[in-house]
């Protein structure tokens, strides 16, 4: 198939792209290269893509509308995989404006684009941040999620709302993916894997919030990888038991689903930490900070929708997961 992946130069975009060249399919790659961490990061990723067989990058903002439909207009896209976006639940609450953009904008021109071609099926991610204020564990795809507790949080359910609307408008098959916590090599320089590794061998003080009292579902890239190609060809289909007097927040009357792709395992984020220390060899030294305003106290997926869906759910154990980071880290940081 001929595949979109937009964020390619991202840490999942660059992970999901070589696992479907791998497959023998041909790739659309689209990133804007935004400086919200190390470009330098990005365009090594980029690099590991560019001159494989079947590979095309392309460096374009999503928020060009213009641009985005000439795309569509070069390519016949079997699928769409869409994978850009702003990350990052801190970062929202002092820059808002760049998820209107990158998140909201950019998904709506995503939309479009996708209606006019008739594309086949539009993957996109969605994040465990959209369960915000629910407490119920763990986190199921048939619980609400209408109580954000950050502007990321929200930009990503809307764009599962979104993606709804242009299911039941047009037809659209779409299925969002709830990413929860994803790590493994090549990560991304702001999450706690990267952090808390680069003070630990620097002899820098890591800071753990809420004093370390937090867990999260800590799911390796390539499970995270694995999820989003098997998802490509569960086309999503009406639910023809759907009750709209008893609506399933999980499914639809249109070709439309939600899937969590998560570890199902909530580790708390001392062990996190002290798993880590026994790769790296080292001790960390931590600073204990208060919690933070847009988090969440602990995260935990119910996988049971995926593996009924595709016959799969992630079990990567975090120490081997971590163990792969590491070796990944040691090498790229030489």
């Amino acid at each position: 198939m001929r595949v979109l992946v937009t964020g390619v130069a991202g840490f999942i975009g660059m992970h999901t792209a070589q696992r479907l060249l791998d497959a023998g399919h041909a790739v659309v790659g689209v990133d804007n290269f935004s400086d919200y961490y190390d470009v330098g990061l990005k365009r090594a990723r980029f690099a590991r893509l560019t001159g494989k067989p079947g590979f095309e990058g392309v460096e374009q903002d999503l928020v060009d509308m213009a641009a985005l439909s000439r795309l569509f207009g070069e390519h016949a896209f079997d699928r769409v995989i869409h994978l850009a976006a702003q990350p990052g639940v801190r970062y929202s609450i002092t820059h808002p404006h760049a998820y209107a953009q990158n998140n909201v904008v950019a998904f709506l021109n995503v939309l479009e684009a996708c209606r006019h071609a008739g594309t086949g099926h539009l993957i996109y991610a969605s994040s465990s941040s959209v369960y915000g204020g629910n407490s119920r564990l763990p986190y199921s795809e048939h619980d609400p999620a209408g109580h954000p507790v950050s502007l990321y949080a929200a930009t990503k359910r809307a764009n599962e709302l979104m993606a709804h609307s242009y299911s039941h408008l047009y037809g659209l098959p779409a299925t969002g993916l709830r990413f929860f916590t994803v790590y493994g090599p090549w990560g991304r320089p702001d999450m706690s894997p990267m952090l808390f590794a680069s003070a630990i061998l620097q002899g820098r003080p890591i800071d753990v919030f809420n004093h370390g009292r937090m867990e999260r579902d800590f799911t390796f890239v390539d499970d995270i990888v694995e999820g989003v190609v098997r998802v490509m060809d569960a086309i999503p289909t009406a639910n023809a038991g759907f009750d709209p007097a008893h609506p399933d927040p999980a499914s639809s009357t249109a070709p439309w689903r939600v899937f969590n792709i998560g570890n199902h395992d909530a580790v708390p984020l001392l062990r996190f930490i002290e798993t880590l220390e026994r790769l790296l060899g080292r001790t960390a030294e931590k600073r204990l900070l208060p919690f933070q305003p847009g988090d969440v106290l602990a995260t935990y997926a119910d996988v049971d929708d995926l593996h009924a869906a595709v016959g799969f759910a992630p079990a990567t154990p975090l120490e081997q997961g971590l163990s792969r980071f590491v070796e990944w880290y040691r090498d790229y940081c030489r």
